[in-house]
């Protein structure tokens, strides 16, 4: 009996044992598993596309939309960020947060009226036109006639009356009578000393 006992026993401990080891090499082999499929290549993730509107399309953005997140460097690049700082946005004047349709500076500069001055008055020098001229003479010729000693009278006409003239007569107390010819006669105004030839006047 004690015997079959100690077989018994033994074959206890054989199965125990094997089981045990069965555990430990599926263990093993797991673990092996495990580090051999991180040496293998993975298969690349799909491409993440990002489709930007035509308008606000960036052509640095357009080329980092499509590469893949496996491939993106966190890294910070201290000269690449001074490059960029250093740039100066030199526009035309358009107003990228304005709403579509405003007018640009430019525009709205081109569109203000410019002040029109006014007008100022500038005094004229005077100019020097000399002494005014004399008034004319009021009198008319129309017609002469000469008498029998030969002496031409001249036929004078102021307003109404009527005056009979010859050479060194005075009429209306104000005009001498010279030279009385057959197309004009000359007279002279006693008050100014001015001398004017009248053409004769047919009535």
């Amino acid at each position: 009996m004690s015997a079959m006992k100690v077989g018994n026993e033994d074959k206890k401990k054989l199965i125990a044992a094997s089981a045990f080891g069965l555990i430990a090499v599926a263990s093993l082999v797991y673990n092996f598993a495990g580090s051999g499929s991180s040496d293998t290549p993975s298969a690349p993730s799909p491409a993440v596309t990002q489709t930007a509107p035509a308008s606000t399309a960036n052509p640095a953005a357009h080329a980092t939309a499509h590469i893949p997140s496996s491939k993106l460097d966190p890294t910070l690049h201290p000269e690449g960020m001074l490059l960029t700082e250093s740039l100066v946005y030199a526009g035309k004047g358009r107003n990228i947060f304005a709403p579509p349709g405003t007018p640009s500076a430019e525009t709205k500069l081109a569109s203000i009226p410019k002040p029109i001055a006014s007008p100022r008055y500038v005094a004229q020098a005077p100019v020097n036109t000399g002494p005014p001229p004399p008034p004319p003479i009021n009198l008319r010729y129309f017609g002469n006639a000469t008498r029998k000693d030969g002496v031409r009278q001249a036929f004078l006409l102021q307003g109404e009356d009527v005056f009979i003239a010859g050479k060194g007569d005075i009429v209306s107390r104000r005009y001498k009578i010279g030279e009385v010819g057959a197309h004009d006669v000359e007279v002279t105004d006693l008050t100014n000393n001015n001398t004017q030839r009248l053409p004769l006047i047919m009535q």
